[in-house]
């Protein structure tokens, strides 16, 4: 029954790459299922008055996959979302976390509803009544929620804001992604692209190619496009595609990104900035250059584009963006392509959302150079061992970086046992569980001690 009330493509596409990284790690088929089926999912009415009168209801989801390691931790999104959409998100994000080593399991969840077509009063009242219908399940120290595509500051304000009168004082810590004056971190918001960038910068480095030399191009103009393809300029990258819903503009002499950034803050959309370098967006991916970063949706690298693609690094800035068929094609061009996968390449936000709530927590806040700092040596030491996985394992990087993730989760969940205890189904495998326990504790000693090689800030 549990398993019925997931489906869509991008729950299957999850599944897909869990079956084959578990092929890989060669775990037990009686551990799979409590490894990949989420702890629990909430659905929601949440009824509005709109603005004519009118009460409409939009269904609302929260996705918690575990709470093995700690507190779940995943944005919210409003859009068109789906139940299967969301648990897939929330799998994900369980992968990301312990992939970075943070103290969390994933979490997702989301409205089914056009935020762009609800008018500010609107906007808010489905906010606090999502937030309202979340309060039994939502926590500081059970789920802690965070932004995604549809939302921002403003919402995760409203949402903190709602948690903080039901409970009688300000819990700052409910939520991350929120207005500084609200207790928010500084430097969240130019972490998303900046992670992107500098793990493009390190990528550059390893293959030898000279930032000042490479070209890039960039799917989605949103909060991670917009910054990343801003910090690669700054970086000499030469941004020569950029596009999102609305518009695709291409041009191999280079686009001036500081104009496309005033275009976008005064228009909200990319639409309407020039007639000259309009492209097509379906051809945009497939136009030669150094660096391509899907930082916009889904399942956009497909089995028909990806033996087309002429990138040499791609770079995930969005969730999910290529497909198991697509990961199938991109594994036989392995030498053609240096992938840094979504879990690595766009952790940036959920790890300056780990150091807000830390901040919260202690009450205590960092100025922004030990939060990039901090960002900068976590993504080094990720993207250290995911090299090295897949080097040492020969796979690709999308399964050493998710071998790492779901390895770390099951060693947690062996580790603490299955509660209620069961003896008789304990012996079978309580003395594997044993000794992965103590391969798990050595490997995390050995990941604390050791040291990134270079940090470049």
């Amino acid at each position: 029954m549990t398993k019925a009330i997931y489906g869509g493509p991008v729950f299957e596409m999850a599944r897909q790459q869990f079956k084959r990284v578990a092929d890989h790690l060669e775990i037990l088929e009686m551990e799979r299922d409590r490894l990949l089926y989420p702890k629990r999912a909430i659905a929601v009415s949440c009824p509005i008055h709109r603005d004519d009168g009118r009460t409409e209801v939009f269904q609302g989801y929260r996705v918690q996959h575990h709470l093995t390691l700690g507190p779940t931790k995943g944005g919210t999104r409003f859009s068109q979302v789906d139940i299967g959409e969301v648990a897939a998100l929330a799998i994900w994000m369980s992968w990301k976390c312990a992939l970075a080593g943070l103290p969390y399991g994933g979490a997702k969840g989301g409205i089914t509803v056009d935020p762009y077509a609800l008018s500010p009063r609107q906007l808010e009242a489905l906010s606090r009544r999502y937030m309202q219908e979340m309060i039994p399940f939502v926590g500081p120290h059970t789920d802690v929620m965070a932004p995604d595509m549809g939302t921002n500051e403003q919402v995760m304000a409203w949402f903190m804001d709602t948690y903080s009168m039901y409970q009688g004082q300000t819990i700052n810590e409910i939520v991350t992604g929120k207005p500084i004056s609200a207790g928010g971190t500084l430097g969240r918001r130019e972490a998303t692209g900046r992670g992107v960038s500098y793990l493009v910068a390190r990528a550059l480095d390893h293959l030898g190619i000279s930032a000042g030399s490479a070209t890039a191009i960039i799917q989605g103009f949103g909060n991670v496009g917009s910054v990343t393809a801003y910090s690669l300029a700054e970086k000499g990258v030469k941004i020569i595609g950029v596009s999102d819903h609305t518009a695709a503009y291409y041009d191999p002499t280079g686009l001036n990104i500081a104009d496309l950034q005033r275009h976008m803050a005064k228009r909200g959309q990319l639409a309407g900035f020039s007639t000259q370098s309009f492209a097509e967006p379906s051809e945009l991916l497939v136009q030669k250059c150094d660096v391509l970063v899907p930082a916009a949706v889904e399942r956009v690298i497909t089995g028909e584009n990806a033996s087309q693609l002429k990138c040499r690094i791609l770079a995930e800035g969005a969730n999910g963006p290529t497909t198991p068929e697509a990961d199938s094609v991109l594994q036989q061009r392995r030498d053609e392509i240096f992938v840094l996968p979504d879990i690595l390449c766009n952790a940036r936000g959920v790890i300056v959302s780990y150091f807000e709530w830390v901040q919260d927590l202690q009450r205590l806040f960092w100025e922004e150079t030990e939060v990039f700092d901090r960002l900068y040596r976590i993504l080094e030491r990720s993207f250290q061992q995911t090299i090295a996985c897949a080097k040492r394992d020969r796979i690709s990087h999308r399964m050493a970086a998710m071998a790492i993730g779901v390895s770390v989760v099951q060693s947690a969940k062996r580790t603490r046992g299955l509660f209620p205890w069961c003896s008789k189904r304990a012996t079978l495998i309580e003395p594997e569980c044993h000794r992965l326990a103590i391969a798990a504790v050595s490997q995390i000693r050995e990941n604390r001690q050791a040291q990134p090689e270079r940090i470049n800030v």
